[in-house]
């Protein structure tokens, strides 16, 4: 197997790079770039009580990390076709420290099946956990909720556990969504010195991974029990991270917009590529906003059911779209996941306030991937 990061005598894991990174996943939760499976199979295993169904049957696969990579140059001649991301699967040599280091594989990468095969020693559901793999490399995003949609909907229902936001998102998230809620809150409790708490109070209690009884009055309301209070909690917690996500992505994208018509090309001229650089330009400034207005249009509808909660006082209304609304999770994450991916990897490989020049043939491979990945025409 490729060991991107191979055992290091103690007195070196201070000083290597790689080492210390893996340390750092290892203290990480799952966010949209990071599933990592070994931190939660472990809290499981931790907290006792009735085991949920798994991630992965293989055990080695069950403890590993899975992540959305961005390829160094070095990394791309390890597959057959031109791309610039790749999901990267890292399983610990010893998972009670990362320092001692990993093997990692890509998943399409020449022979990544045998070294995976290798690596897992032939365990049992190992075919079926390669199929899972796939799906996920189709996936844009590791965020809980585009990624529970997706493997349900190819038949896939690991326990909820896997599906948590992250705590570090949860955080950042903490005022935004105290905004959002601020409405419901302002009719559930008298206004007053203690608003500030109540909302907390809710923001906490929607956000844990865990219902408690913090929620018991929402769940009265909206006349939902058990299962079914769990899926539209979990909906209410998706359409609020969506929201959230594209609230602190905006500003970002605003700025590619831009720079992409500003990117200038260095060395040889080719005609064909640099008419294909100019178009795809145009293209690209186009099908951001569009993915963008997508993604509002279907928060829309959120809002929409919101209101009738909140204005219109109509919570079988809100009642019903939470139940119905995991289905738009899938259009919602791939187009938040994708618009995403472009708007990292260009302040990446562009940083502010640096020139917005690259050789032509570069140039005009990163657009052509943004426009895959967007799914425009590029022969348009």
């Amino acid at each position: 197997m490729t060991a991107q990061t191979r055992m290091r005598p103690r007195d070196d894991v201070g000083n290597d790079r790689s080492v210390r990174s893996l340390r750092k996943l290892q203290r990480t939760g799952s966010t949209s770039r990071v599933l990592n499976l070994l931190a939660i199979t472990e809290r499981l295993e931790a907290a006792g009580g009735e085991p949920e169904a798994p991630f992965f049957m293989s055990p080695m696969l069950a403890r590993s990390l899975i992540l959305k990579h961005r390829l160094r140059p070095d990394e791309t001649f390890l597959f057959d076709d031109a791309r610039i991301n790749a999901t990267k699967v890292i399983i610990p040599f010893e998972r009670h420290d990362l320092g001692l280091g990993a093997q990692s594989v890509f998943v399409g990468q020449r022979g990544w099946i045998d070294q995976l095969r290798m690596a897992c020693d032939g365990a049992q559901g190992f075919t079926n956990d390669i199929v899972l793999l796939q799906v996920i490399d189709e996936l844009p995003s590791l965020d809980p909720f585009l990624l529970r949609e997706y493997l349900r909907s190819r038949g896939h229902w690991p326990g909820p556990s896997y599906f948590a936001i992250a705590q570090a998102d949860i955080e950042k998230m903490q005022a935004f969504v105290g905004g959002e809620i601020v409405v419901l809150i302002q009719l559930a409790f008298a206004k007053g010195a203690e608003m500030g708490t109540h909302t907390a109070r809710l923001v906490s209690a929607i956000l844990a991974s865990e219902l408690d009884e913090r929620l018991d009055p929402l769940r009265r309301t909206l006349m939902l029990d058990g299962e079914e209070f769990r899926e539209g909690v979990f909906s209410w917690k998706g359409f609020l991270y969506y929201k959230w996500m594209m609230h602190s992505l905006w500003p970002q994208l605003t700025e590619v917009i831009s720079e992409v018509g500003d990117l200038t090309t260095t060395g040889p001229k080719d005609a064909d590529m640099t008419d294909y650089v100019a178009r795809a330009k145009i293209r690209l400034q186009r099908a951001i906003n569009f993915h963008r207005q997508r993604v509002i249009t279907a928060l829309k509808v959120y809002d929409d059911a919101f209101s009738d909660l909140t204005v219109n006082s109509r919570p079988q209304a809100f009642r019903d779209f939470l139940l119905k609304a995991p289905n738009m999770f899938m259009s919602l994450g791939e187009n938040v996941g994708v618009v995403s991916h472009i708007a990292s990897y260009w302040r990446y490989r562009f940083p502010q306030g640096k020139k917005l020049t690259c050789p032509l043939e570069e140039a005009a491979s990163i657009l052509q991937e943004f426009e895959i990945s967007l799914g425009v025409g590029v022969t348009s």
